[in-house]
């Protein structure tokens, strides 16, 4: 007898469960830095761009073949795909919803585990810079390299084991004492409560911000007015690069000053980080939205429930992380401060400065509600991460719940403390972050987008993807996702072949630490890819045809 499906309790409780995978570290701290750092104002122009041309499209498309896929009982990637593509090379491909979110998770897991031990130390009082305010730099850094490890290899575990190889041991359980609970009464429970807790500690600590005002009497040009600015106003990238010069190439040449704001939309790069921040951002690629989609009943909204979960995410980034982080900043550290922060470096480099500039016990509240929000928005993130992997083991292996989450934790678990144990520079997290969540989102998002236009029928799904709407699918969305996406996802990997392969090649041939760390993501990979062919045999056996050739709707027949 098979067993029951599971399903959403909620549509308010999906929504917020994948909204909640999309809200996480990259809203607070990625977001900011990389706008501040690409023109500021200007940067929205293209981050709105890649928002309508990639994101939404994409993630509808991505709400859709979860649907579609959970009709047949399927909830994994390989499997969908297997049945979209209707054939075995798709679900084949379907590795990449596999590997993704397994790698991402055994680092990102780490880095939500320190979030929850600078929330416990600025709520105990641990961490102390001193009152030297020429010493905070210097004393933030040594106390965030001495918690994570930076500056040796094999120091977490070295003698008596760390306090944060503890949190993480703590975090590591939480996650997966919430992901064994199941879709409805783990994930979707958490994420009720888990998501407005999370915005109100970012609006207690945005008003802290914002009623600042001038901190320091003796800077009157650091204020709150000029802060926001800073952030927002359009700017250009490299102030000091002078000369001015002609672009594109061609007939249509346009003279550009760099002196300018509209520099910004002359560059490449300043495209290339907005697309990569909104792909970060929605978590489109990641094969987390197909797993959840799956769970939906043959009726309900995909439409207006995946542009519901987009605009809550964009609220988080735009509205609450773009008026906190960099403005706090250069209320402080001024200018200079400000452009100096990186994504992890303004979280835990720069902004405990921030928190120490603020006095007691405003310094410590602050603190402690901001890294508690970080926390929430990880966690969030990271039970998504998790859920792809084990429908897809009950599915390939047969297996209970019990036994998928012995596997995934005993893989994820294995991979995470290889990452605490090359801590050194933290290459091997930075290595797993550039490949997988960076590269390899883009290559899964570009299988899609050909799987969903091109070979399912993109007059097809845009059909099931109306059954039940609420509101139904743009009229233009079926020629953006099938030229305008695939054009704009294709010249991205293009630009990163010729600016990052060589560069990537080399440094994986010359560095043990980053060769250990891919040869991790190739194990990893080779070990699900023989899963997905134990699957296969099962899914062709127990399965119908997954759809006739002119409808929507599943047959009965034999399975590819």
């Amino acid at each position: 007898m098979p067993k029951p499906k599971e399903q959403w309790g909620t549509r308010l409780g999906m929504i917020l469960a994948v909204a909640g995978s999309a809200v996480g570290l990259g809203n607070f701290l990625r977001f900011p830095g990389t706008a501040a750092q690409n023109g500021g104002g200007a940067f929205m122009i293209p981050y709105f761009c890649a928002l309508l041309f990639l994101g939404i499209p994409i993630c509808w498309s991505e709400w859709t073949m979860g649907k579609y896929g959970g009709q047949f009982g399927f909830n994994s990637c390989p499997a969908i795909f297997g049945v979209l593509g209707r054939g075995r090379v798709w679900r084949y491909l379907g590795v990449l919803g596999l590997i993704i979110p397994i790698i991402i998770y055994m680092y990102y897991v780490l880095i939500e585990s320190w979030c929850m031990g600078y929330a416990y130390m600025y709520l105990t009082g641990g961490i102390d810079l001193g009152t030297d305010p020429g010493q905070f730099k210097e004393k933030c850094l040594e106390f965030f390299n001495g918690f994570v490890g930076a500056n040796q290899d094999g120091l977490m575990l070295q003698g008596s084991i760390h306090s944060s190889v503890v949190i993480w041991a703590v975090v590591f359980a939480i996650n997966f004492f919430f992901i064994y609970r199941g879709v409805s009464k783990g994930i979707e429970r958490f994420c009720m409560y888990a998501m407005p807790l999370m915005a109100v500690c970012a609006f207690v600590v945005l008003i802290r911000v914002l009623t600042l005002g001038t901190p320091n009497p003796e800077l009157p040009d650091q204020n709150v007015v000029n802060g926001l600015g800073f952030m927002w106003n359009p700017k250009p990238v490299d102030a000091g690069f002078q000369h001015r010069y002609l672009w594109p190439p061609g007939p249509f040449r346009i003279l550009y000053d760099p002196g300018t704001w509209i520099d910004a939309l002359a560059r490449p790069k300043v495209w290339m980080a907005a697309a990569g921040q909104i792909f970060f951002s929605l978590s489109v690629g990641f094969g987390v939205i197909i797993n959840y989609a799956s769970y939906l009943k043959k009726k309900d909204d995909v439409v207006l429930a995946g542009l519901t979960a987009t605009a809550t995410n964009e609220f988080f980034e735009v509205c609450l992380g773009g008026l906190i982080t960099i403005p706090a900043a250069f209320l402080f550290l001024g200018i200079a401060g400000a452009q100096a922060t990186g994504n992890f470096d303004l979280g835990f480099k720069t902004l405990p400065i921030v928190f120490e500039y603020m006095g007691q016990p405003w310094g410590r509240i602050v603190g402690f509600l901001f890294f508690f929000m970080l926390f929430l928005a990880a966690i969030t993130s990271s039970l998504s991460m998790l859920q792809p992997a084990i429908a897809f083991l009950e599915e390939a292996l047969g297996t209970g719940r019990r036994g998928a989450v012995a596997v995934l934790g005993l893989v994820t678990g294995c991979g995470s403390v290889f990452v605490i144990y090359f801590s050194n520079g933290l290459k091997a997290l930075s290595f797993l972050d550039d490949t997988i969540g960076t590269i390899m989102i883009v290559v899964l998002a570009t299988v899609q987008t050909v799987l969903f236009g091109w070979v399912f029928g993109v007059k097809r799904a845009v059909q099931f993807a109306n059954t039940g709407a609420q509101m139904r699918l743009p009229r233009l969305f079926p020629f953006v996702i099938k030229y305008v996406t695939p054009a704009y996802l294709l010249f991205m990997l293009g630009m990163w072949c010729r600016t990052d392969l060589a560069r990537y090649v080399n440094l994986v041939r010359s560095d043990n630490v980053v060769l250990l760390t891919f040869l991790l993501i190739v194990v990893v990979t080779v070990f699900l890819l023989v899963l997905i062919a134990v699957g296969g045999r099962r899914w062709k056996a127990e399965t119908r045809d997954p759809a006739p050739a002119r409808g929507v709707a599943p047959a009965t027949g034999g399975a590819s």
